[in-house]
């Protein structure tokens, strides 16, 4: 006889306390039961059942053995769950948290594309820079920018969050274009008030040389979106994420200032719990997201 049948019946005359209750749910005979269980107890070289004219009780290789069936079972259940789900058209919520700037700026406009093939998914989307207990707060995925502590989530890894030099071109005709670090120094640079070194940029160039650069100006803010504005409005010289501002570099807002010179890169992940089930809705939003945000941008 098939194992997980005869599981799936013993389970059965133990959860509905006979053979005959058992019988009956299953729809076949009295007799058919206790074959199934006969076969198992032959199998195991192990009785799993004292049976007298009143009840039946579990010996200790019956309720070992009890235990382990529902387990199994409840576990192939949501295997052929799964499975069947992942075959369907995906649905549902889905909850994620990001960085604020990164999120705002970046990530709405993928995830709007992602809901338009996708139309029966719903997204709750959380902007916030401190770090999140995802499985605590009922996140299904998170982007984490920089070096990830020691977790058991899974980490996919995306394009690193490289911050380069751009300027409107406004400004550039006004005040000049670096030739290098130290120019910056003459230079109005726009200000990120919630970094610790807000006046002194740490520039990386060709061959990992590094450069502490002290700079100064006239503005400054605690967000990377207001940056953006103030660099737009022909305030200064940012120094701001490339993803942030590719898409205004590209066409032709702002222009790419010392190319070859960057902020230290730092990681960037796409997080989630391993045990998360894998449904059509997780398992297709977490390939759009690698696939988007595993291409490297290019600004020049």
């Amino acid at each position: 006889m098939d194992k997980l049948a005869g599981m799936a019946m013993f389970v059965r005359v133990i959860d509905n306390g006979s053979f005959a209750a058992a019988a009956e749910i299953a729809q076949v005979s009295p007799a058919m039961v206790g074959k199934h269980i006969k076969t198992i107890e032959t199998r195991l070289g192990a009785k799993l059942i004292h049976r007298t004219t009143r009840r039946h009780q579990l010996t200790a290789v019956g309720q070992l053995y009890y235990e382990r069936c529902k387990r199994a079972l409840a576990e192939v259940a949501l295997a052929e769950a799964s499975a069947s789900e992942l075959q369907s058209a995906p649905r549902g919520r889905l909850r994620l948290v990001a960085p604020v700037s990164f999120g705002t700026q970046v990530l709405v406009p993928a995830l709007i594309e992602y809901q338009n093939a996708y139309p029966d998914v719903s997204i709750e989307l959380s902007l916030d820079n401190n770090v999140h207990d995802l499985v605590g707060e009922g996140f299904e995925l998170g982007i984490h920018i920089g070096p990830l502590s020691h977790s058991s989530l899974v980490a996919r890894p995306l394009t690193p969050y490289r911050r380069i030099l751009a300027a409107a071109p406004a400004y550039l005709a006004r005040h000049g274009r670096p030739a290098a670090p130290e120019d910056l120094t003459t230079h109005l640079c726009l200000g990120h008030s919630y970094w610790r070194m807000s006046d002194l940029w740490h520039l990386v160039g060709p061959g990992g040389e590094v450069r502490d650069v002290p700079i100064s100006g006239k503005f400054s803010t605690n967000q990377g979106a207001a940056l953006r504005m103030a660099a737009l409005s022909g305030a200064g010289i940012v120094l701001q994420p490339e993803l942030l501002l590719a898409a205004d570099i590209a066409e032709g807002r702002l222009e790419h200032v010392l190319p070859e010179w960057s902020y230290r890169p730092v990681p960037m992940f796409l997080i989630y719990a391993p045990n998360r089930r894998p449904t059509a809705m997780l398992r297709t939003v977490i390939d759009f997201l690698v696939e988007r945000f595993a291409k490297q941008i290019d600004v020049t």
